[in-house]
């Protein structure tokens, strides 16, 4: 069986983690070597909650809670958990945000047939045949077809969704950390999809269930959509120096977090 680590990054979602951990069923967690939690220094009861959850539905693999040592965003989470990953060489990274916007399940058929081990990128995609919206406005999906589009062209490779919260990731790929450098907030996703365009990347999407009810989104459409164009044309003029340069507002040389509680421990140094 391929060594998994399941990432769940989470950010001011108390209400929606605890559905997201009642995802990880039997079968579920069957495919799963490990499950770690990161907190980004959350300001609500999330941790909290997390720890009573876990206390009271205890899990057949290893699950443990990481808090940041500072606010890194979520690309900066990403950046925990893939080094995560690399040191304790995991041969795959699953990742399911926290705000329960993605089903875990609908990874299920690709981790029965392993479909995933042919590709570097296995990502899950709300806008291509097969994917179901609930709750998601019809502006929004719209901006979104027309973004993906306008990736497919910049990059040569059909796009079917620049970011949803359900994605898996080579960990040999990710040795390399071509991604350092790239923006730590929620366009972390879209300078993955671009760098794994430019570096050949075996990339597959598939069709994932997405909900929106009692989630808080943290995006700002205005500034997010002037900025993502921005990506693009960036990418478009000289992909090379794309790739290589810093898109970090503020520099962090290390990402590192604190483990505050796995298999019935608290507060000890990941």
């Amino acid at each position: 069986m391929p060594k998994i680590l399941l990432f769940i990054p989470m950010y001011n979602c108390e209400k929606q983690i605890l559905r997201v951990l009642g995802q990880l069923n039997k079968e579920v967690c069957g495919f799963l070597t490990e499950v770690m939690i990161v907190n980004n220094r959350s300001t609500d009861n999330g941790e909290t909650a997390v720890i009573n959850y876990l206390t009271q539905h205890p899990m057949d693999i290893p699950v443990s809670l990481l808090r940041n040592h500072e606010n890194y965003g979520l690309g900066g989470s990403h950046k925990t958990a893939f080094r995560y990953a690399v040191k304790n060489n995991f041969d795959y990274i699953l990742v399911l945000h926290g705000d329960d916007q993605g089903d875990i399940s609908n990874m299920l058929p690709y981790l029965r047939n392993r479909e995933y081990m042919r590709y570097d990128c296995f990502l899950g995609a709300r806008f291509m045949k097969g994917s179901r919206l609930e709750g998601y406005s019809r502006l929004r999906t719209f901006g979104n077809y027309v973004y993906d589009l306008l990736f497919s062209i910049g990059t040569g490779q059909r796009i079917y969704d620049l970011g949803s919260g359900l994605n898996m990731y080579r960990v040999d790929m990710l040795r390399k950390p071509f991604y350092r450098k790239y923006r730590d907030d929620l366009m972390f996703n879209y300078c993955m999809i671009l760098g794994s365009c430019y570096y050949g990347h075996r990339i597959r999407f598939f069709p994932i269930l997405w909900r929106e009810d009692d989630q808080v989104s943290n995006v700002k459409m205005a500034r997010q959509a002037v900025t993502v164009l921005r990506l693009l044309a960036s990418y478009m003029r000289n992909k090379k120096k794309f790739v290589t340069t810093e898109h970090r507002d503020k520099i962090i040389h290390s990402y590192t977090a604190q483990r505050i509680y796995a298999e019935g421990r608290q507060q000890e140094q990941a």
